[in-house]
């Protein structure tokens, strides 16, 4: 009897040891499990969705001539919500998606301020307002700068193309 009582004793006191030894080694386990899954990125939702986007323009047609001369600026269908493309000099020019960075969801779209014709905001909607050379932010609660899409500009044929 006294045997069996000393092998279970032994027992609980192993057992008691190994519940002890997986607490406290599962616990950095348990805070990585909590920590990965209970924790996301929040800005991958507030950022503009990316739309695929390949537009050829040829600068010589009528309803692109605005964009014949550094300055001149227009928009095109495209993007999440439209994109704003703008001519900085000869041979540079930049392109930006309309949808306003901040509060993504509520898809704010962005306007070219016609007085300077260097910023575009929306002041009612997402209350930002951005440099539409560069697309950052100039003032207002907006964190991130417009979506950018490249350009590539051909100057013997005045063709231009905006993707990404």
């Amino acid at each position: 009897m006294r045997s069996l009582f000393l092998r279970c004793t032994m027992m609980s006191e192993k057992y008691r040891s190994l519940k002890r030894l997986l607490t406290i080694g599962s616990l950095p386990l348990i805070f990585v499990f909590i920590l990965t899954t209970s924790c996301r990125n929040d800005d991958e939702d507030e950022r503009v969705p990316r739309i695929q986007t390949d537009i050829t323009l040829n600068l010589n047609l009528p309803e692109y001539n605005i964009l014949l001369n550094p300055g001149g600026w227009l928009y095109l269908t495209g993007g999440s919500r439209g994109i704003i493309v703008y001519r900085v000099n000869n041979d540079e020019f930049s392109a930006f998606d309309r949808h306003c960075t901040f509060n993504v969801p509520e898809a704010c779209r962005v306007f070219v301020d016609e007085n300077s014709g260097l910023t575009a905001g929306d002041t009612l909607c997402c209350g930002s307002i951005f440099e539409i050379i560069t697309g950052n932010v100039v003032q207002g609660p907006a964190q991130f700068q417009l979506q950018p899409f490249q350009t590539q500009f051909n100057q013997n044929s005045d063709i231009l193309r905006i993707f990404n």
